[in-house]
């Protein structure tokens, strides 16, 4: 498996992608990023054209198992956030 890209790459392929200097892209990044974690952590869902859907779900209460002491304890509700890949991001990977 691969190494995933580092930021400091992908900064630089949005750059070079946009046609224009790293600063600039790295402002529109880290814009990107601040509206999803905005858009997300309000409940809220982003679909990004291509790529696919990142939303939060809730999680009900449940009983969880502690691996060390194999003990059964009560996990209060919580949220998850989640995404959903595009097919069309399915099709080009498979084919």
């Amino acid at each position: 498996m691969a190494k995933p890209m580092t930021k400091t790459q992908l900064v630089a392929a949005l750059a070079d992608e946009m046609g224009s200097d790293k600063k600039t892209a790295t402002g529109a990044l880290d814009a990107v990023i601040a509206i999803i974690t905005k858009e997300v952590s309000a409940g809220g869902a982003v679909t990004l054209p291509g790529v696919g859907k990142i939303y939060c779900r809730e999680r009900p209460e449940r009983m969880v198992r502690n691996p060390a002491t194999g003990e059964q304890m009560k996990k209060e509700a919580d949220k998850v956030v989640k995404m959903t890949i595009a097919k069309a991001l399915k099709d080009s990977v498979n084919g």
